[in-house]
């Protein structure tokens, strides 16, 4: 299998040299990854400027492994160009988890959009973080039963899969839907000057078998999406009426 890894942390992030160690089980693996963190970048994508690609600072033992100058989409759109026998694209492992509502504007989950746009396959992986960086050690075992479950199938799907810091078992869930509460927190830099952190927080409890509630409940959870983002009962309601 000819798997493309990228993430929306950077090429500096732990969590993409985690994800590549475990995938090079499934085949052979490449990077294209941006230079710098682009988080919550959402789908946007370059078109003003020409992009550039250079080698890899870090070492990736037995990769070829490429930065970017550019957002996760971008990295996908010229991993498949220069790749173009890709048969995966994998995202991650982000730095933060990608579950409910936060899926609109992740950097992470857009590189796989990206890749199910080109007809490839594009599996988004994340995690949570806290005031150290995740084990990646422990979560490695779940990575790869992840990874078998979602490679049996060649359709070019979009999945979405979080791992708790302490997992036991995997499940199949749906996208949270619940509302969250978007703030703006009024700060200052060491120089006196005003500055703004924006922050989100959950107004209801994690719904039953969702992607938030597996990961409080300590399972990996996947989240098999879709591009179509009609809403089919609103449809069917106009249309009747």
């Amino acid at each position: 299998m000819n798997i493309l890894i990228t993430n929306d942390d950077g090429i500096y992030s732990p969590g993409i040299a985690a994800l590549a160690q475990t995938a090079s089980k499934f085949g052979t693996v490449r990077i294209v990854a941006p230079d710098v963190e682009q988080s919550s970048m959402g789908h946007a994508i370059t078109h003003s400027r020409p992009l550039t690609y250079k080698k890899s600072p870090i070492t990736f033992e037995g990769m070829e492994a490429f930065r970017v100058n550019g957002t996760p989409a971008d990295c996908v759109a010229l991993g498949l160009h220069l790749y173009p026998d890709t048969q995966v694209v994998l995202s991650g492992i982000n730095m933060g988890p990608n579950l409910g509502n936060s899926m609109w504007h992740s950097g992470t989950l857009a590189a796989a959009k990206q890749a199910v746009l080109l007809g490839v396959k594009g599996i988004a992986l994340s995690t949570p973080v806290g005031k150290t960086e995740p084990d990646f050690d422990l979560l490695a075992p779940f990575v790869a039963q992840s990874l078998q479950l979602l490679f049996k199938t060649d359709e070019p799907a979009l999945y979405n899969v979080n791992f708790p810091q302490q997992p036991t078992s995997i499940k199949w869930t749906r996208q949270s839907v619940s509302l969250y509460d978007g703030t703006v927190i009024p700060s200052e830099d060491p120089m006196g000057r005003r500055n703004f952190w924006i922050s989100v927080k959950s107004l209801d409890p994690a719904e039953e078998n969702s992607d938030r509630w597996a990961i409080e409940n300590n399972f990996v959870s996947i989240t098999p999406l879709r591009l179509d983002l009609t809403d089919e009962k609103r449809l069917r309601e106009e249309a009747e009426g």
